[in-house]
């Protein structure tokens, strides 16, 4: 029989906030049930309307708030949430860098880590126009060239004149450009149709050197009065001292297309970080937040302890920005990145600071590592900075196979951070040192960029998701074989990947859970059953379908869920 739910849709609620998701919605619960709101914050008392429910949660919206918390921020603007371009704004900053630090700490809890110690969370004296790096949609409203950004979840196109967490000279420069395409007769891009020039229009600015680049991203090469458009820019911008134009002539939601032309003056930008000089392309990744960067890579050196001596191997070096911060301070740095690009920029990078105790390489770390090892080379410190999939195993057994005397691990999603700190524990190694998170992004929930909230009993937490468009799901569904023997039992768990076309993949991955103990009292009544021990799951990674996101163009891959909540046994 189906199971009843305690709530219904279109029904209305009095509602109190407990908790807040990973992006920022209020948790309420109805008899145990899980209902997201938009917009409420721990501690309110709010009237809601029930708009959606599944078997696990719902979701519902504010009618009105009835308590209002102390921590609510009244005077934001509401299209920075509405974009999602701030959609923390109505927490005050104090609260944000608290909510950030629960979500390290209950992840850590969820997996009995929760005797690692956690700091508070380092935080910016100023948390606004931060970022050095802006990547605006262009369309037409009403006939009229405009920039600005899409509602959150949708292809709703919002036109602004200024984004709040941007370095404010690039909003003006952002201005001065749409007003020059504006007077060229220049089109817009048509998303529907494909049809139109100017997709976006990428900015970034030297935060020392102050130093800006324009790409200008089109749908096709030939733009009229392009070389026109380029002297304009650079006449009414004089801090440009880049042009470029990027073409991308595919139907994707991916920004950048392969073939970027200069135009006008250089083809890089420079600027400084920790004292260090970095050349940066259109296309280099360089971090967005270069004050928050500069405080995270001096505690990385602090944490390493590095004393001129050490050998140190950067297994996820990218253009060198690490590396080059250890290379000042260790004897030996080796850096490994699998993207050519980017290891022929940290070679330049090393060069153009006098640098000469770093190497590069182009592949795989856990391939490098062993040719190391053979080597003879015997890393002090091994540093790893991954995406947010984190490490794989291969690569935490060859680390480990090194036997390094210290691991600094910077991650930019602590979920696979903890799921990596379990297997490191399970090799003998041990957390010796606080957990520090650093606010990279506030306003927002994308850094640190955690998992999802799982509620009590936890739910499902493995979903892969556009941020922007939601284009793609994971569903996740579990299936219990019958017992095989008292301490044990195979479980498998069915993912089905939904894609923005409409086809399925489907995976199907197995795991067994192991019983701990059951106790009997002489009169053959059961007193006590232990728990079940975790099930370890292969690691399932999403598909990296393409979608629109503020810094880069991809789904974030996920992080398997460890705990065996999410399978209830009868």
């Amino acid at each position: 029989m189906k199971k009843k739910l305690p709530v219904s849709k279109n029904e209305d609620l009095i509602l109190t906030i407990e908790d807040l998701t990973y992006q920022g919605m209020g948790v309420a619960k109805v008899d145990g049930y899980p209902l997201f709101i938009e917009g409420a914050l721990p501690q309110e008392k709010i009237k809601a309307h029930v708009v959606k429910v599944t078997k696990n949660y719902g979701f519902a919206k504010v009618i009105d708030f009835i308590e209002k918390s102390p921590d609510r921020v009244e005077n934001e603007d509401k299209i920075y949430l509405q974009t999602g371009i701030a959609p923390l704004q109505n927490l005050s900053y104090p609260a944000q860098l608290k909510f950030k630090r629960k979500l390290v700490t209950d992840l850590l809890q969820k997996v009995h880590l929760d005797n690692l110690e956690v700091s508070d969370t380092l935080g910016m004296d100023t948390p606004y126009y931060y970022r050095n790096k802006a990547q605006v949609p262009v369309r037409e409203v009403n006939g009229k060239l405009e920039i600005g950004f899409f509602k959150r979840n949708s292809h709703d196109f919002v036109a602004m004149e200024h984004f709040l967490i941007q370095d404010k000279r690039i909003d003006e420069i952002l201005l001065k450009v749409r007003d020059i395409l504006r007077m060229s007769k220049i089109t817009a891009y048509n998303e529907e149709k494909h049809t139109g020039m100017i997709r976006h229009i990428l900015v970034r600015r030297g935060y020392y050197s102050h130093e800006a680049m324009v790409v200008l991203v089109s749908r096709v090469r030939k733009i009229p009065n392009l070389d026109q458009i380029a002297f304009l820019i650079k006449q009414q911008c004089p801090d440009v001292k880049s042009v470029m134009l990027n073409v991308n002539p595919d139907k994707t939601n991916v920004i950048l297309g392969k073939k970027t032309i200069k135009l006008a003056g250089k083809d890089t930008i420079q600027d400084t970080l920790n004292g260090l000089k970095f050349d940066i392309s259109a296309q280099s990744f360089y971090q967005v937040n270069p004050q928050q960067t500069e405080k995270l890579y001096q505690l990385a050196i602090e944490n390493a302890e590095l004393t001129g001596k050490e050998t140190v191997i950067d297994a996820y070096c990218g253009i060198g920005t690490i590396s080059l911060n250890m290379a000042k301070f260790a004897k030996k740095v080796y850096g490994v990145e699998i993207v050519p690009e980017a290891i022929e920029d940290a070679k330049h990078n090393a060069s153009l600071n006098d640098l000469d105790n770093l190497d590069f390489e182009v592949g795989e770390a856990e391939v490098w590592m062993e040719k190391w090892q053979k080597q003879g080379i015997k890393p002090d410190v091994i540093m790893v900075d991954p995406p947010r999939k984190g490490l794989t195993s291969s690569l935490i057994q060859s680390a480990v196979a090194m036997e390094p005397k210290k691991v600094v691990y910077v991650s930019c999603n602590p979920a696979t951070l903890v799921r990596d700190i379990q297997e490191f524990m399970e090799l003998g190694y041990q957390v010796t040192k606080p957990i520090q998170p650093v606010d990279q992004f506030p306003q927002t929930y994308s850094a640190p960029e955690f998992k999802g909230y799982t509620p009590d009993p936890a739910q499902i937490d493995e979903t892969a998701v556009n941020k922007d468009t939601q284009d793609t799901t994971v569903e996740i569904s579990y299936k219990a074989n019958e017992i095989t023997k008292p301490e044990s039992k195979d479980i498998t768990r069915t993912i089905i990947v939904h894609t923005p076309n409409g086809t399925d993949q489907t995976v199907i991955q197995k795991a067994t859970l192991t019983r701990k103990v059951i106790l009997y009292v002489p009169t053959g009544e059961i007193k006590s059953v232990g728990e079940w021990n975790p099930a370890k799951w292969e690691r399932y990674s999403a598909p990296e379908f393409k979608g629109y996101t503020p810094d880069k163009a991809q789904i974030d891959e996920t992080a398997v869920n460890k705990d065996t909540q999410d399978t209830t046994v009868e």
